[in-house]
């Protein structure tokens, strides 16, 4: 094993572990892409895969707790057929996975854990296994050829529902509830004269209405009380 600068290398597996940098360094590449089957970058900053281009060999990437988000691109890995992206942040898979899809024809083993599009729960108390099922049955039907998601081996029934069903399984990320713009304190508006009756305190009475009419005042202000003139 031997030390270059902050880099460790290793045969053919090149380290740049925890170094906080927010895109690939480009004598990376220029070093060690003509020959690094494993590539470690895991516990950075990165933002975007610019700069893996270089590595032309590939085979194993790891990226996990980086800042990688869902439109993240992925350069041509023909050879790549491991990739590790745990603890990013990743909220939806679509273009992710098509992008992944285009650029590793030999992936087999993937894992996404602790991305909010993972939804189980080391993410979320509320998700359980059928969340996480459903997920599953989503990316194999982008990534039919993996035989690994997380931590599990993809088993053929998998396959089977993924082929047929997994497009329409793509875990939606609940929406946060909007604020009742009615009581907001910034859109005081409301039709109802600031007098009325607190909405929360009503009660229907039932019975005969009888109104009479003198023609004092004008039709249009019969409604108006004297406390809002």
């Amino acid at each position: 094993m031997s030390e270059h600068g902050e880099e460790t290398v290793t045969g053919a597996q090149v380290s740049y572990i925890g170094k906080d940098c927010t895109e690939i360094p480009g004598f990376l590449a220029c070093k060690y892409g003509s020959f690094a089957k494993r590539l470690d970058l895991s516990f950075n900053l990165l933002q975007s895969l610019d700069g893996l281009e270089g590595f032309h060999c590939l085979e194993e990437l790891i990226l996990d707790n980086n800042q990688l988000g869902n439109h993240v691109c992925f350069p041509l890995l023909q050879f790549l057929h491991t990739l590790t992206a745990n603890k990013n942040q990743l909220t939806e898979l679509d273009y992710f996975l098509d992008s992944l899809s285009a650029s590793a024809p030999s992936l087999e083993y993937l894992s996404l854990l602790g991305n909010q599009a993972c939804p189980n729960e080391l993410v979320s108390t509320e998700k359980d296994e059928d969340d996480y099922q459903r997920y599953r049955y989503f990316v194999l039907n982008k990534l039919p050829n993996l035989k690994f998601l997380d931590t599990r081996k993809v088993t053929n029934k998998e396959r089977e529902v993924a082929s047929s069903r997994g497009a329409f399984m793509k875990v939606v990320k609940p929406k946060e509830n909007k604020q009742d713009y009615s009581g907001s304190p910034n859109m005081p508006y409301t039709p109802l004269p600031p007098v009325s009756r607190d909405p929360a305190n009503h009660r229907g009475v039932a019975g005969k209405c009888r109104y009479i009419y003198y023609g004092k005042h004008s039709e249009g202000n019969r409604f108006i009380r004297d406390d809002q003139l």
